[in-house]
């Protein structure tokens, strides 16, 4: 009988990681971050595993798009009441709660189920430079530069 291998779970072994949004592409950083918050840059990656490591995204009111998106991409969210649609466009989102943006980016990247919840929940994501988790001494994640150069 074949029997499926299952990764070794060690919640102390997590790496935290720093990821500085400041001039950097939306997409291109999120998809970097949530590739790393998945975990598919350890060597034991398990799609139904939570095998990832812990981001803080500072700058994020510093990320940027490309083309006319700063003006014609549009938030949508919805209270849940009649009428109650909500809609920001990116610009006036960044202004508000830049956070919110790359979150939000990062979240679509991550599966749409338990586990990308619990994938989430390892995201930090702050406005400045300055962020509460220097005890766990994140290492700087170096995305490619010429990629979000483009």
């Amino acid at each position: 009988m074949n029997k499926t291998l299952v990764p070794p779970q060690d919640p102390a072994s997590r790496q935290w990681y720093l990821v500085d949004a400041a001039d950097q592409t939306l997409g291109r950083l999120a998809s970097e971050v949530a590739s790393v918050l998945r975990g598919k840059n350890n060597p034991n990656y398990a799609p139904h595993i939570d095998a990832g490591d812990f981001v803080v995204v500072i700058n994020a009111d510093k990320v940027r798009v490309s083309g006319n998106k700063n003006t014609q991409k549009v938030y949508r969210r919805h209270s849940g009441r009649p009428g109650g649609m909500k809609t920001e466009t990116f610009a006036h989102l960044q202004a508000r709660l830049p956070e919110r943006i790359i979150e939000k980016a990062v979240k679509g990247m991550l599966p749409h189920n338990a586990l990308g919840r619990q994938l989430f929940r390892k995201l930090k994501v702050y406005k400045g430079a300055e962020h509460p988790h220097a005890a766990q001494q994140p290492q700087v994640l170096a995305l490619d530069p010429a990629a979000s150069a483009q």
